[in-house]
């Protein structure tokens, strides 16, 4: 991968699991961060960005869209420093009244914690952020109220998780059966493609220079899904089940069926594509995250590696 060079006033933190990236944009002695992180990694992002303002001031934290590992943090960051937070305009109810089944905790069985919205970012709106105009556009799919955040004159996108270097994230609205996800992120990723776009400050992952490959391996991730609901459904169940064993640690196997049974999205997932009993999806499922190599069984637990 060919190193990815930023503008001066750009610093991307970047984060493994379960935090997103921190992407902080300077302008003179004041910030803007870009998404915050998991409610778990609260102290460590708050000592990462406090280490990277080296004494300037955090203005506002601002949101590519809802999801846990992205706004998990919010309240953790508004208290430490002080900041104003804006979100997707999407966003306004499900935060207002802390709708935990829209922001998907409940519905994922994911934590975070409660925070005040303090300004709304509506598709189209301009932002000056990091030396750059910015342009604030529309990314269903993933998420379907996400934006994205475009600036032109340096050909830069910050894109959240409508678009990563060997992919995008999980379409939960075809998972759960909310619908629009395949359409919204196609014309997501079309839209992508049209934008005058050389860097791409992912969600997840490095910044990267390889649009156009990027771009080629999140269409092809997309048809495969488009043509079997089954796969995307399996994709979305490793995914957030590897989430939940690198925040638990551990899994009970005895009452994994049960789990997976209880959780809705594994329990949509599963009734809408797969129609496994709960102990078929949880064998399979663990022979799954054994092979990936990211869990191993010890006794009657299920072990996070």
């Amino acid at each position: 991968m060919t190193r990815c060079a930023l503008p001066p006033g750009i610093q991307v933190l970047e984060r493994g699991w379960l935090s997103a990236n921190n992407v902080l944009l300077f302008d003179g002695a004041e910030a803007t961060l870009v998404d915050s992180g998991y409610v778990s990694h609260a102290a460590q992002t708050v000592a990462l960005i406090r280490d990277a303002l080296d004494g300037r001031r955090l203005e506002r934290l601002i949101n590519t869209h809802s999801h846990s590992d992205h706004i998990g943090c919010n309240a953790a960051v508004q208290r430490a420093f002080a900041c104003r937070i804006g979100v997707p305009a999407g966003m306004a109810e499900m935060v207002e009244h802390w709708d935990e089944a829209a922001l998907l905790l409940s519905v994922a069985a994911q934590q975070g914690e409660r925070f005040r919205a303090d300004h709304l970012i509506a598709a189209g709106e301009r932002l000056y952020m990091g030396g750059l105009e910015w342009q604030a556009l529309p990314a269903p799919g993933h998420d379907m109220d996400a934006l994205l955040f475009h600036a032109p004159d340096a050909r830069l996108l910050i894109s959240g998780d409508a678009l990563w270097r060997d992919g995008f994230g999980i379409l939960f609205a075809e998972v759960i059966g909310s619908g629009g996800g395949l359409e919204g992120a196609r014309a997501t990723l079309e839209a992508i493609a049209r934008l005058p776009v050389d860097r791409v400050i992912p969600g997840h992952g490095a910044p990267f220079v390889e649009v156009d490959e990027a771009l080629g391996a999140a269409f092809a991730r997309l048809k495969a899904f488009e043509d079997d609901g089954a796969r995307m459904a399996r994709n979305a169940i490793r995914a957030c089940m590897t989430f939940m064993l690198l925040e638990q640690r551990r899994m009970d196997l005895d009452t994994l069926p049960a789990y997976l049974a209880e959780v809705p999205l594994y329990r949509e997932a599963n009734r809408r594509f797969l129609g496994l009993t709960p102990e078929a999806l949880a064998a399979w499922l663990v022979g799954e995250l054994e092979r990936a190599g990211v869990a191993v069984r010890q006794g009657h637990e299920l072990h996070s590696t």
